[in-house]
């Protein structure tokens, strides 16, 4: 049987291929994903489509080797709570960065339901700035 953490995981082998299609199998449709306040792309989007949209497809259009490495995956039921650090080059201003975060997954049976990012904000637009 699969745990959490291990669909956890997978999610995030896949989206360091570029596979948001299969990091997706794992996630609900209607998922409620937040991403940080004060994030680029902060705030609360719901269901598959809005995230892509909303963060996916932002990421990779205005990102240069965007990622989201994992470093330790925590885990208690239904949640699974994973510290790791973002780092990419803005296209815009060619200016790199590299910042902590922490992603907390809830499930709801063998599906995530809901994400919310954690993650220093101020890195992330210091890149997004010109000089």
């Amino acid at each position: 049987m699969t745990t959490s953490k291990e669909i956890v995981q997978d999610i995030y082998r896949a989206l360091s291929v570029g596979d948001i299609a299969g990091a997706f199998t794992n996630i609900d449709d209607h998922v409620e994903w937040i991403e940080a306040a004060g994030f680029p792309y902060g705030g609360t989007y719901r269901g598959r489509n809005d995230v892509e949209a909303g963060v996916f497809k932002k990421l990779a259009s205005e990102w240069e080797g965007w990622s989201a490495v994992p470093a330790d995956f925590i885990a208690d039921g239904q949640t699974v709570v994973v510290l790791g650090q973002y780092s990419g080059i803005c296209r815009a201003t060619g200016k790199s960065f590299t910042a902590p975060y922490v992603h907390v997954w809830k499930f709801g049976g063998k599906k995530v339901m809901s994400f919310a990012q954690h993650t220093d904000t101020l890195l992330v637009n210091e890149a997004m700035k010109a000089n």
